[in-house]
């Protein structure tokens, strides 16, 4: 019940804070005035999150707002951006800004977006809710599991939970606007190479807030060489992995931090720069691996990279236990309800 009341207090402490922006400083010409005006903003978005004492809501609202938010605002500031349009309406802006959406606008030209593309298999969304209800079941016993096989159960629960809030942030855009929004993350287990999970598939909403206020920036500053863009990708993967701290910290509520979230994404950064050089001057040299082969080894680089420096400050901090215990209690809440309302139909 607190939560709910704190959720409450925050979502209209965002509409409020919204509504300034769209009405107010909107009026203010693009640059540092309109920048000084935004900093109450960035303030607030960053001390919001601590509304919450459960982990799940705590983290969601610091992903939401103290990140996408404030990169957000922070282009929006300068013209620039997804909330830099003069047409758009106030629901439109409010949830482009407070959720991690980016509606979809079409080009002439450009491929129909119902056109079927021959792909792998993909799971469904109510798969990919049983599977992790099946996980939080299993957590059960997760004392009996070897700590390689629970380390991969979080790789599992971290990308299914993922892909659940960002489906859910995008059901209440479009419930609230119902415009047409870009793809979210495209099955990043399908991925064949560090540059596409990175890239095209795991958390597309990240990588398109990251490139505009990064990367275009670096290859503006840089030139337009192979150098330039290399420089680009790791300066992007450096401030994602900053960025990762900062969540973490809402996350563990523990201000010491031996970097190894940043050197995670570091490392990720220059193997990427690598991997796309080698691309480029192998180009027509010898023929890509197959797909199943690509797959496999981009997936078992980014997890056993993940076991090494991802997972160890959320384990030392015992922030995976909250995590396992929210969801547990959460399943046993759904459970125990289904199970009333279920006596309750059989009793009439």
């Amino acid at each position: 019940m607190e939560e709910l009341k704190s959720l409450a207090k925050v979502s209209i402490s965002v509409i409020a804070a919204l509504i300034y922006c769209y009405f107010f400083v909107s009026r203010i010409s693009p640059g540092k005035t309109r920048l000084l005006f935004l900093l109450p903003i960035f303030y607030l978005f960053a001390l919001l999150p601590w509304s919450f004492s459960s982990i799940h809501f705590r983290g969601i609202a610091a992903f939401f707002l103290t990140w996408l938010g404030i990169f957000k605002l922070l282009l929006y500031a300068f013209g620039q951006g997804p909330l830099a349009s003069p047409n758009a309406s106030f629901p439109s802006f409010a949830s482009i800004a407070s959720l991690p959406v980016k509606y979809k606008q079409r080009k002439k030209g450009s491929p129909r977006a119902d056109l079927k593309i021959k792909n792998p298999p993909r799971l469904s969304l109510p798969v990919k809710v049983l599977f992790l209800a099946a996980i939080v079941y299993c957590y059960k016993y997760k004392s009996r599991f070897p700590h390689e096989v629970l380390l991969s159960v979080y790789c599992l629960h971290l990308y299914l939970s993922l892909e659940l809030v960002l489906a859910a942030g995008a059901a209440a855009a479009r419930a609230g606007v119902g415009l047409e929004l870009e793809p979210q993350s495209d099955e990043p287990y399908l991925s064949t190479s560090l540059q596409d999970f990175w890239g095209r598939r795991w958390n597309l909403m990240v990588t398109g807030i990251l490139r505009p206020t990064v990367y275009d920036p670096i290859r503006r500053w840089a030139g337009s060489t192979r150098r330039a863009r290399l420089l680009g990708i790791i300066a992007v993967f450096l401030v994602s992995g900053l960025m990762h701290e900062v969540m973490f910290y809402y996350l563990t509520t523990e201000a010491e931090t031996r970097w190894e979230v940043t050197w995670f994404f570091v490392l990720h950064g220059f193997c990427t720069a690598a991997e796309v050089a080698a691309k480029e001057a192998l180009a027509g040299k010898i023929p890509p691996p197959p797909p199943a082969v690509s797959r496999a080894a981009t997936l078992v680089f980014v997890a056993v990279t993940g076991f090494w420096l991802f997972f160890p400050p959320i384990i030392r901090s015992r922030a995976d236990v909250k995590v396992v215990d929210e969801c547990v209690a959460f399943l046993e809440f759904f459970t125990d309800t289904w199970q009333n309302l279920v006596a309750r139909i059989r009793l009439f």
